[in-house]
């Protein structure tokens, strides 16, 4: 990539009183940390003078040997001014400006504590000056809050005997909304996380550029206003099983976290301040404090859309054929893709032998070769499914194969761990995959830190509570709320594999759970909206070819809506509440908005369009869908010149546009 790089050198703020301590600030001013060098390190934040968090230590203890962090000596400290653009690939926009005031201070003890300042946050990370490797024994990251402030809390899912057995999840959640001090002290939360401070503002607690080290857990073990990291440690062994034998479940630990190569550089601890909700549903910065592209070409990495079978569970009919997992299915996919200009078909899991965890068997009533010869034909791409276990056991050969064989790219389920070894996984396999010119979607897997910049080919990334759900549950999960909360936090890590596109629609109170014929709750406008809230470079069409052919209008609308942008704008939004967002690409724009349980009236400001006529091509709710989720009315209509539109909302409900000039 190539940046256009400003550096301007700063005056350090003078110590200014018993511990040094060196003052930060962000290109606006507003936002500070304080870093203060003393016995131990710690740093605090403040916004337009409120306290964002009270002083809060950080270190890292190395085996046998010193604690970053704990009667270290500074040797140098230095500040510069970084002003550049990035290039971003396969992104919600096309270029990111990225500006913040850089302090690094570097200790005699072999290592350099960098502290950033962006307007929107603060980050910091260590970073080891050693030409040795070194072995992490642990880490601490705290962040101290001011207040029992409350907070939107990821807890892992699921029933569990203690901490240990926690580090095997599948990093899906709701979020659980309670105060700091009532947090579970037996239960992990991941990041992102928010908490709601006063006067409006957020901090959402996120990490990047996670390589070679293991993910960030949050815990609160002492019903305080503080929450300290937790990392799952290094596994000694590990057996084969959990799904279909697919994955590697680990049955012992090392006492320390990480072994860490000379030079190395660990994540990001970020901190990212709001003063609205709408900047943390547009926030680039994992993005922005990822390493850049290791490809020198991804011109070859093609996002777009997928038809795919799972959720629908091969629900096809009026065909001559028995519908399931056989060549005959996958050709009228196939062929529905082609019809749509959709690009990609899934086979996604039980084409190759069950329980086998070889990839290389392909089960008898599929014939790979002829599907992908049939796709080519038909200028759609074949992606498929490989649990991690069959991929991961020989992945080159399983990349080379499948390359030669014309195949896109693979979606690899069923990790559940991001301890050091899962996440060197994840490096090493976009790596090779990128070798072949394959993409990667890694689903069943934690959130994305920014590997998506680092290797442009992993082009999505599951670790969301998706439209999977609505197959086993019923009314009494909350999906619509969470449609509305997760956008403000789990997205700000990166794109999601959420898999919507769901054409039978439910009310709160109609909703089933139906493994052969699910349906969505809320209504059908929520589904289309969706398509432009939701960041997903490689994005699935959930139902069947039967149903979308049933509703093409719909089917067309989602066939055309662009899955990476040239610009994006949160437009409206409250946390939990409702959301409306805007993207570009072109010429063309689109918005998106969806609302809890309550039904709502929104008011769009479309300024942005700028000078000119525009015409909107409508999805909204119907008149009824507040009883029949399913209807909606297509419209067009004039953009006024005041660029206000007005728009109702059902409950569960939403809409959805597209903008051109006359």
């Amino acid at each position: 990539m190539k940046h256009t790089l400003t550096i301007l050198l700063l005056a350090l703020s003078l110590p200014t009183w018993a511990q040094k301590q060196y003052q930060l600030k962000s290109p606006d001013g507003k936002l500070v940390a304080a870093v203060s060098l003393g016995d131990q390190i710690s740093y605090l934040i403040t916004h337009e003078s409120d306290t964002i968090l009270k002083p809060s230590p950080l270190a890292m203890a190395l085996e046998n040997g010193p604690v970053w962090g704990r009667g270290s000596h500074l040797s140098s400290a230095k500040t510069h001014a970084v002003n550049q653009q990035i290039n971003a690939l396969f992104y919600k926009r096309n270029q990111i400006t990225d500006q913040y005031n850089e302090l690094v201070l570097q200790f005699k003890e072999n290592f350099s504590l960098i502290f950033r300042a962006y307007n929107e946050g603060i980050a910091y990370r260590f970073v080891s000056n050693s030409n040795q490797g070194i072995v992490v024994k642990n880490e601490e990251a705290s962040f101290n809050f001011a207040k029992d402030f409350n907070a939107y809390v990821p807890y892992v899912k699921g029933k569990y005997k203690d901490i240990e057995s926690q580090y095997f999840n599948s990093f899906e959640n709701e979020y659980t909304y309670t105060t700091l001090s009532k947090m579970s002290a037996d239960k992990l939360a991941f990041s992102p996380l928010v908490v709601s401070l006063d006067k409006g503002k957020k901090v959402c607690l996120a990490e990047a550029d996670l390589e070679s080290y293991p993910g960030m857990y949050l815990v609160n073990k002492n019903a305080s206003t503080s929450l300290q990291s937790n990392f799952a440690p290094y596994p000694t062994t590990t057996k084969q099983g959990g799904h279909n034998e697919l994955q590697q479940l680990v049955t012992a630990r090392q006492p320390y976290l990480a072994k860490s190569k000379a030079k190395a550089k660990f994540p990001w601890r970020i901190v990212i301040v709001s003063t609205s909700d709408t900047q943390l549903a547009d926030n680039d910065m994992v993005y922005k404090l990822a390493a850049p592209s290791k490809l020198t070409d991804a011109s070859w990495v093609k996002p777009g859309k997928v038809a795919w079978e799972w959720w629908n569970h091969w629900g096809i009919s009026k065909v001559d054929f028995e519908a399931g997992i056989n060549t005959k299915t996958y050709q009228a996919y196939i062929d529905f893709a082609a019809k749509n200009n959709i690009e990609y078909v899934i086979l996604d899991e039980g084409w190759a032998v069950n329980k086998k965890a070889d990839l290389f068997q392909v089960v008898p009533e599929i014939d790979l070769k002829q599907l992908i010869a049939h796709a080519k034909a038909k200028n759609v791409g074949i992606i498929l499914w490989a649990g991690y276990y069959a991929f991961e056991r020989d992945f080159e050969k399983v990349c080379k194969h499948y390359s030669e064989m014309g195949v896109k790219g693979f979606k690899i389920d069923f990790m559940d761990r991001d301890d050091q070894p899962m996440v060197d996984f994840h490096y090493r396999a976009a790596e090779i995959a990128a070798k072949y010119k394959l993409m990667l979607d890694f689903h069943g897997t934690y959130k994305p830190t920014g590997i998506n910049r680092t290797y442009p080919n992993v082009i999505n990334f599951e670790a969301v509570h998706g439209l999977e759900q609505m197959k086993w549950t019923g009314p009494e999960l909350d999906q619509v709320t969470y449609d509305v909360t997760m956008p403000f936090i789990r997205m700000v890590a990166g794109p999601i594999d959420y898999t919507q596109g769901a054409m039978r629609n439910a009310t709160k109170r109609t909703h089933r759970g139906i493994n052969d014929e699910p349906m969505s709750q809320g209504t059908r406008c929520r589904q289309l909206a969706q398509y432009v809230i939701f960041e997903s470079p490689l994005n699935m069409l959930c139902d069947s070819p039967t149903n979308y052919e049933k509703e093409q209008e719909c089917t067309d609308f989602i066939s055309t809506v662009p899955t990476v942008w040239d610009q994006s704008i949160a437009l409206d939004g409250e946390i939990g509440k409702h959301l409306a967002i805007a993207r570009r690409k072109g010429a063309l724009w689109y918005v998106g908005g969806m609302t809890n349980w309550d039904a709502r009236q929104t008011v769009l400001d479309l300024s942005f369009l700028g000078e000119g006529n525009y015409v909107a091509e409508l999805y909204r709710d119907g008149t009824n869908a507040n009883r029949i989720a399913s209807d909606y009315k297509k419209e067009t209509m004039a953009i006024p010149a005041d660029r206000k539109i007005s728009l109702n909302m059902a409950k569960g409900g939403g809409f959805a546009m597209k903008i051109y000039k006359k």
